[in-house]
Protein backbone atom coordinates (compact mmCIF):
# COMPACT_ATOMS: atom_id res chain seq x y z
CA UNK A 1 0.00 0.00 0.00
CA UNK A 2 1.26 3.91 -0.76
CA UNK A 3 0.45 6.73 1.51
CA UNK A 4 -1.82 9.90 0.69
CA UNK A 5 -0.50 12.92 0.31
CA UNK A 6 -2.39 15.98 2.24
CA UNK A 7 -1.38 20.06 1.53
CA UNK A 8 -3.10 22.74 2.66
CA UNK A 9 -1.79 22.59 6.19
CA UNK A 10 -0.62 26.12 7.84
CA UNK A 11 -1.10 28.95 10.37
CA UNK A 12 -3.89 31.04 10.48
CA UNK A 13 -5.65 33.38 13.11
CA UNK A 14 -8.84 32.39 14.68
CA UNK A 15 -11.58 32.82 12.76
CA UNK A 16 -9.85 32.36 9.37
CA UNK A 17 -9.96 29.27 6.91
CA UNK A 18 -7.91 26.84 5.14
CA UNK A 19 -8.62 24.38 2.87
CA UNK A 20 -6.56 20.39 3.13
CA UNK A 21 -6.76 18.90 0.16
CA UNK A 22 -5.95 14.93 -0.23
CA UNK A 23 -4.58 12.86 -3.43
CA UNK A 24 -4.45 9.30 -3.88
CA UNK A 25 -2.56 7.35 -6.01
CA UNK A 26 -3.56 7.47 -9.98
CA UNK A 27 -3.83 3.53 -10.05
CA UNK A 28 -5.88 3.35 -7.18
CA UNK A 29 -9.75 2.30 -8.44
CA UNK A 30 -12.54 1.74 -6.31
CA UNK A 31 -12.78 4.05 -3.71
CA UNK A 32 -15.62 4.29 -1.70
CA UNK A 33 -15.55 6.42 1.55
CA UNK A 34 -13.16 9.80 1.89
CA UNK A 35 -12.24 11.47 4.66
CA UNK A 36 -10.79 13.24 7.29
CA UNK A 37 -9.68 12.92 10.78
CA UNK A 38 -7.80 15.09 13.05
CA UNK A 39 -5.37 14.76 16.54
CA UNK A 40 -4.68 17.47 18.69
CA UNK A 41 -1.46 17.06 20.99
CA UNK A 42 -1.73 14.26 23.99
CA UNK A 43 -5.99 13.33 22.80
CA UNK A 44 -7.07 10.54 20.38
CA UNK A 45 -7.79 10.66 16.59
CA UNK A 46 -10.93 11.66 16.37
CA UNK A 47 -13.16 11.52 12.95
CA UNK A 48 -13.63 15.19 11.36
CA UNK A 49 -15.84 14.23 8.22
CA UNK A 50 -16.76 11.42 5.55
CA UNK A 51 -17.92 11.35 2.27
CA UNK A 52 -19.09 8.28 0.29
CA UNK A 53 -19.05 7.78 -3.60
CA UNK A 54 -22.55 8.11 -3.58
CA UNK A 55 -22.03 11.93 -2.01
CA UNK A 56 -23.74 11.37 1.49
CA UNK A 57 -21.29 13.33 4.46
CA UNK A 58 -21.12 12.93 7.57
CA UNK A 59 -19.55 15.32 10.50
CA UNK A 60 -18.16 15.71 13.76
CA UNK A 61 -21.21 16.79 15.61
CA UNK A 62 -18.89 19.32 17.31
CA UNK A 63 -18.34 21.38 14.00
CA UNK A 64 -21.93 22.81 13.31
CA UNK A 65 -21.38 23.30 9.59
CA UNK A 66 -18.13 25.45 9.92
CA UNK A 67 -16.25 22.38 7.86
CA UNK A 68 -17.41 21.22 4.46
CA UNK A 69 -15.97 17.79 3.04
CA UNK A 70 -16.10 17.36 -0.94
CA UNK A 71 -14.20 15.08 -3.51
CA UNK A 72 -13.80 14.70 -7.15
CA UNK A 73 -13.78 10.79 -7.69
CA UNK A 74 -12.35 11.09 -11.34
CA UNK A 75 -9.05 12.94 -9.49
CA UNK A 76 -8.86 10.65 -6.77
CA UNK A 77 -9.23 14.07 -4.28
CA UNK A 78 -10.65 14.80 -1.47
CA UNK A 79 -11.06 18.73 0.21
CA UNK A 80 -12.21 20.08 3.38
CA UNK A 81 -13.00 23.26 3.78
CA UNK A 82 -12.58 24.97 7.31
CA UNK A 83 -13.82 27.67 7.81
CA UNK A 84 -14.40 30.24 11.04
CA UNK A 85 -11.22 28.22 12.82
CA UNK A 86 -10.66 28.05 16.69
CA UNK A 87 -7.69 27.29 18.70
CA UNK A 88 -9.14 24.06 19.87
CA UNK A 89 -9.43 23.02 15.89
CA UNK A 90 -5.28 22.91 15.80
CA UNK A 91 -3.91 19.76 14.99
CA UNK A 92 -2.54 17.10 12.59
CA UNK A 93 -5.54 16.59 10.16
CA UNK A 94 -4.90 13.26 8.45
CA UNK A 95 -6.40 11.71 5.25
CA UNK A 96 -8.27 8.42 5.00
CA UNK A 97 -9.82 6.26 2.19
CA UNK A 98 -11.31 3.17 2.23
CA UNK A 99 -12.06 0.93 -0.51
CA UNK A 100 -12.57 -3.03 -2.31
CA UNK A 101 -11.12 -5.91 -0.76
CA UNK A 102 -9.85 -3.80 2.65
CA UNK A 103 -8.31 -1.02 1.04
CA UNK A 104 -7.63 1.35 3.73
CA UNK A 105 -4.87 3.71 3.38
CA UNK A 106 -3.31 6.98 5.62
CA UNK A 107 -1.95 10.31 4.69
CA UNK A 108 1.17 10.97 6.71
CA UNK A 109 -0.74 14.18 8.37
CA UNK A 110 -0.76 17.83 7.51
CA UNK A 111 -0.39 20.48 10.70
CA UNK A 112 -3.08 22.87 11.68
CA UNK A 113 -2.40 26.14 13.49
CA UNK A 114 -4.76 28.34 14.66
CA UNK A 115 -3.23 31.36 16.96
CA UNK A 116 -5.59 33.49 18.99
Amino acid sequence: QVQLVESGGGLVQAGGSLRLSCVAPGNIFSINVMGWYRQAPGKQRELVATTSRGGSRNYADSLKGRFTISRDNAKNTVWLQMNSLKPEDAGVYYCHIEGVCGLDLWGKGTLVTVSS
